[in-house]
């Protein structure tokens, strides 16, 4: 690669950094005169990236967004770290974000050294993704808009499908986004209804942004999040669950995720109590079962009839001939939707 190849390929790095530079460190950045840095700049508009200047004692250079979508400069790192998501999105609940993720991918690879593919194919190998079944899939234009509109502190409107199925016509001032399991949700000010409400993201319709801005309002919750898991532990019944698992305290607290998860208390070598934090049954269930342990539930009972139910479905999915038919203590069981 000549010298000149080379200083344009670092200049690019740096205006990829989000932020204004000054020719003159520019200049001192690359050890080269300030005419050498315009004369670079001009080099890098012929090629089609979209570099504004800017005059005055504050004024440098800054990349802005163009009409295309020029080659970007990547460090090892940050190229490792969106192969890694790209091979994760191709599973993902957004509508069409699997063929796109796949060719992104496909394109990022056949450029990446050898070294940095062996990095790439090395956590391909190590790691599985667990399927997550049939959920909800999510327009990926609809959350460009909602961000977007977040971003701007813009009022938007769109169409909206309870869970009942009630359609309704809803203006809003967009907060943030959160992402939970296989759903993404709004959490947004309900001009109509004055007060604050979550949106599932795959019910909305036709969201667009009205131009009108108005100062962010603050959340009555720590962040979005937080209020998004309050108000789903609100409106769903929860319980906390008394648990011995038989295996080592620290192999369960690993394997249930930290402290979120509750508190795990040795009771010996080979053994550990586990009390839950709040959740649904139907989500303490599943994480006792992926344990891969065996253990007993000592609270609540309805914990107990759950986990019976759902032996006998697997049971019965397994083809075992006089699996014994739990429909008694189903019909007894509150499942969660």
């Amino acid at each position: 690669m000549s010298e000149t190849s080379a200083r344009l390929l670092n200049l690019l790095s740096l205006l990829q950094t989000p932020r204004e530079w000054p020719g003159s460190e520019l200049a001192g950045r690359l050890g080269v005169t300030s005419r050498t840095i315009r004369r670079d700049i001009e080099r890098l508009r012929e090629l089609g990236y979209p570099v504004h200047a800017t005059m005055g004692a504050e004024g440098g250079y800054r990349l802005a967004a163009g009409t295309a979508m020029p080659p970007l400069l990547l460090d090892d790192e940050e190229a490792v770290a969106i192969a890694v998501g790209l091979r994760s999105a191709a599973g993902h609940t957004i509508a069409g974000i699997e063929e796109a993720s796949v060719r992104a991918l496909a394109k990022l690879e056949q450029v990446l050294p050898a070294r940095l593919r062996r990095r790439v194919g090395t956590l391909g190998t190590a790691t599985v993704p667990m399927p997550s079944g049939d959920g909800p899939t999510v327009d990926p234009e609809h959350l460009t808009v909602l961000a977007a509109a977040i971003t701007n502190h813009e009022r938007l409107r769109f169409g909206y499908r309870a869970g009942a199925g009630a359609r309704s016509k809803r203006l809003v001032e967009p907060h943030r986004l959160v992402a939970s399991g296989r759903r993404w949700y709004l959490v947004a000010y309900d001009n109509d209804r004055e007060d604050w409400r979550i949106f599932r993201v795959d019910r909305l319709s036709e969201p667009f942004p009205t131009g009108v801005r108005t100062p962010p309002r603050e959340l009555p919750a720590a962040d979005a999040g937080a209020y998004v898991r309050e108000r789903m532990q609100g409106t769903a019944p929860t319980h906390r669950a008394v648990a011995t698992v038989y295996a080592p305290a620290a192999e369960v607290a690993a394997r249930l995720g930290g402290p979120a998860a509750g508190g795990v208390e040795p009771l010996d070598e080979a053994s550990c109590r586990w009390r839950s934090a709040p959740d649904s049954l139907e989500w303490l269930a599943m994480r006792l079962a992926m344990l891969g342990r065996e253990f007993t539930v000592h609270e609540p009972p309805e914990l107990a009839a759950y986990l019976r139910a759902m032996g006998g479905r697997v049971t019965r999915a397994a083809g075992v001939e006089g699996a014994a038919t739990d429909a008694a203590v189903e019909d007894a069981v509150d499942t969660p939707s």
